[in-house]
């Protein structure tokens, strides 16, 4: 009687395990079109880059390169271009904390002071949020003309005696970081709200029953709990912002002593067709970034967002 009722005990754990594999096979059919995309246009481009980097002149047909393992790509780049590298994120970490110090206190206020007043609240994140309608480079192209020497902004600062007759805006570092505070704020901005929005206020005023001020609630209480939104803010912001090269060209806001190391990879890719430098450069930048941000996060305490 025993070996029947073993028999039909075995069944079920049969059928589990066959519907587990069934449902990992079908899983992993649903990942499928995901992982090829990512091998194809993620991969493969990224594998590529790696190969330019490492390639040199041919010595045989001018223009040409031949994959050679030239390491030196490397060394000749940072040696060659280091000012230019030190610049991009000396750029993107003030425009970073730039846009940190102007967004969290429009977040702040969204998220919770307009928390009653969905109406309001939506039409303010839509005037947020409206930039990116328009064209980054003519966004970028608008503040040019308003920093220009014969705009409303320069002509104000010089009536003031805040600038010299022959001192201008554009070309200069402060009209760069000026560009990328400006263009990356929304990236900022809104993982704050969403963060705050979700604040339990009831902790906030926990906080003041326990005989803290305004300040030492906010130290203590609301910007630890509003850190995974200032660590997704920040990251939106200075990745993007370290290899931005529009802000910094000649033709927008920047000039030749403010170039970053974006301009260097567009005129070694386009004008000087120097592409193992190109692509080196890029290799450093995305390396020199994949540290910042592990040790930045590991550092804040939000290794899940990783």
């Amino acid at each position: 009687m025993a070996l029947p009722a073993f028999a039909g005990a075995s069944a079920p754990a049969t059928g589990r395990g066959g519907a587990a594999r069934r449902s990992g096979r079908v899983a992993l059919l649903l990942l499928l079109p995901g992982i090829a995309y990512l091998l194809l246009f993620f991969l493969a481009p990224l594998l590529s880059l790696v190969m330019t980097s490492l390639q040199s002149p041919s010595e045989t047909v001018f223009g040409q390169y031949d994959f050679t393992f030239n390491w030196a790509n490397y060394l000749q780049v940072v040696g060659q271009y280091g000012e230019q590298i030190g610049r991009s994120f000396l750029y993107a970490l003030l425009a970073t904390v730039f846009a940190l110090l102007f967004s969290y206190p429009l977040a702040y206020f969204l998220g919770v002071n307009l928390r009653g007043r969905p109406i309001l609240q939506s039409l303010l994140l839509v005037l947020v949020v409206a930039p990116f309608f328009i064209s980054f480079l003519l966004r970028t192209a608008a503040w040019k003309q308003i920093l220009s020497d014969e705009g409303l902004v320069v002509s104000t600062l010089k009536a003031l005696a805040l600038l010299g007759p022959q001192d201008h805006l554009t070309g200069t570092p402060i009209a760069v970081v000026f560009g990328l505070t400006y263009n990356f704020i929304p990236f900022m901005c809104l993982p704050l709200f969403t963060t705050l929005e979700r604040l339990d206020l009831r902790v906030v005023e926990a906080g003041r029953d326990l005989y803290g001020g305004p300040f030492t609630t906010f130290r203590t209480v609301t910007l630890p709990l509003s850190m995974p939104g200032i660590v997704s803010g920040t990251l939106l912001t200075f990745i993007p912002a370290a290899g931005d090269y529009v802000n910094a060209s000649s033709q927008f806001l920047g000039g030749t002593s403010s170039t970053m190391v974006g301009n260097v990879i567009q005129s070694n890719f386009l004008v000087q067709l120097n592409y193992p430098a190109a692509a080196a450069l890029s290799i450093l930048l995305m390396a020199t970034i994949l540290v910042i941000v592990g040790v930045y996060v590991r550092r804040s305490g939000t290794e899940d967002l990783l």
